[in-house]
């Protein structure tokens, strides 16, 4: 069975929203870089939310030439959206039942599905146990305001364990959390 492995960014104070703006300082190092691109080799498809995936189309299609980003281009994705009418840049939709379509692509053979980003979806993904792993970098900055790292969510059945730390030489720490 493959994992699910959500990637987010995260700002000191837990906000998700708007990394874009204040992380690209930090994710845009070559030591930043090499890992996450590391960790994309070890994907053959995506998950995103639908803001996710619009995000990351709007830079992939201008970041043509950049292995990380045409890596991403390449790869199968599929987008968790209700209102999202065609998929695009390879993207498969998922409009409804989404636990269920996510858990049959689970199931099938394959390296990992990584999905980037914190949103609506993972509230459908925590509430059907269907994330396996979580790497969470936090970018050394205050941010302030915006929507909270699983605001919204209810984890309190959610039981993980640390399962790894990578710290970079910029101030940002990845933290691995796994299912215990």
């Amino acid at each position: 069975m493959r994992k699910l492995i959500e990637s987010c960014f995260v700002s000191l104070d837990g906000v998700v929203e708007g990394a874009e703006a204040w992380g690209a300082p930090y994710y845009t190092n070559d030591e930043n870089r090499h890992h996450w691109n590391s960790k994309l080799q070890e994907a053959d498809a995506l998950l995103f939310g639908r803001v996710t995936f619009e995000l990351f189309h709007g830079i992939g299609l201008k970041a043509q030439g950049d292995p990380y980003f045409d890596r991403i281009g390449s790869l199968p994705k599929f987008v968790a959206s209700t209102t999202m009418r065609e998929g695009s840049w390879n993207a498969t939709l998922i409009s409804n039942q989404a636990a269920e379509k996510i858990a049959e692509l689970k199931s099938h053979p394959g390296k990992n599905i990584l999905k980037y980003g914190n949103g609506g979806l993972d509230k459908t993904l925590m509430e059907n146990n269907l994330i396996d792993e979580f790497n969470v970098s936090i970018f050394p900055v205050v941010v302030g305001k915006g929507r909270r790292l699983f605001e919204g969510v209810d984890t309190s059945h959610f039981k993980i364990k640390l399962g790894g730390v990578k710290q970079f030489s910029n101030g940002v720490v990845t933290l691995t959390y796994v299912h215990d």
